[in-house]
């Protein structure tokens, strides 16, 4: 029987040890609430169904063959710091919490010089919503490993390679889209509250998404990029005049004028003579011109902007 152990134990540990314990894993946890009057019985209230065996954080580490960290980001270097002199060769320590590339690396660092392996994970699901069935990329030495044996238990790990950071930077890639989009609803709706279309509103954008599949739409509104960027610009330039006329800030609509303007700027239409064929020829066309300019505008482009 595997020995899953879990350093803190909230919203995902919760979920995620139910699952385990379902698919025949035995499952410890510690959390330092164990150490507080009253800890155990709220952390037990925390569990859904049975609880795990809450135990002292060196029995959890010296039975456990995988560990998942699951504590609150800001602390997730400073717990595997910690926990470092209780970790064994042989020991998968698997850091599940939402840290940057940077921190999962540090914290990689300090698993490894303990003598343990470290797999990287990325919680792209809201365990919230999707609970135990929350799709999670692992990365590391092990992470293949790590996906089988979790996976067989009742999770769904998947093995994204042998990289550390790379689980965790799709995931906050994936977060400017996500937060982006709900940023700009937010502002959007916002908007048409005080115009005295919040309802209208809603239900284009509702009937724009679902008129076509997203692989139709998303690629449309990139393939186009190439070619109608500056007058999108223009036409995003007078939306923000009429955001102001409302007297709303808006963050979202400052930041889509400045994205077509840059374009613009860079003479992106110039590499596009005829309809662009992919969405991902226009952003590898629109880097390669970011990263040659270094930032400046090009002359030439900044002309024609004038004119």
């Amino acid at each position: 029987m595997t020995v899953v152990g879990f350093l803190g134990f909230g919203e995902v540990a919760a979920h995620f040890s139910a699952a385990l314990r379902d698919g025949g894993a035995e499952v410890l946890a510690f959390d330092v609430l164990l150490d507080r009057p009253g800890g155990r019985e709220k952390l037990a209230a925390r569990a859904h169904g049975a609880p795990p065996a809450f135990v002292p954080l060196p029995e959890m580490f010296g039975r456990a063959e995988v560990v998942l960290s699951t504590v609150t980001t800001d602390v997730a270097l400073e717990a595997a710091r910690s926990c470092a002199p209780h970790l064994r060769p042989g020991q998968l320590f698997v850091d599940l919490n939402a840290a940057s590339p940077a921190t999962k690396r540090e914290i990689a660092a300090v698993v490894r010089a303990a003598g343990a392996d470290f797999v990287e994970g990325a919680i792209l699901s809201a365990v919230g919503v999707a609970g135990a069935k929350a799709k999670v990329l692992v990365c590391g030495a092990r992470a293949a490993e790590a996906a089988r044996r979790l996976g067989g238990l009742g999770l769904d790990f998947r093995d994204y390679g042998t990289e550390v950071g790379k689980a965790s930077s799709f995931k906050m890639l994936r977060s400017v889209f996500s937060k982006g989009v709900e940023a700009l609803l937010v502002e959007s709706l916002l908007a048409a509250r005080r115009a005295g279309v919040e309802e209208d509103l809603w239900r284009e954008i509702v009937a724009t998404l679902d008129a076509a599949s997203f692989e139709e739409v998303g690629g449309n509104w990139l393939r186009t990029h190439a070619t109608a960027h500056e007058r999108r610009w223009h036409e995003m330039a007078d939306v923000r005049a009429a955001l102001g006329e409302l007297g709303l800030d808006a963050p979202m609509t400052e930041a889509t004028v400045a994205l077509f303007e840059r374009s613009t700027r860079l003479a992106l239409r110039e590499a596009f003579p005829a309809p662009a064929a992919s969405a991902s020829a226009v952003i590898a066309e629109l880097d390669a011109r970011i990263a040659s300019s270094g930032g400046a505008v090009p002359a030439t482009a900044a002309a024609k902007v004038r004119e």
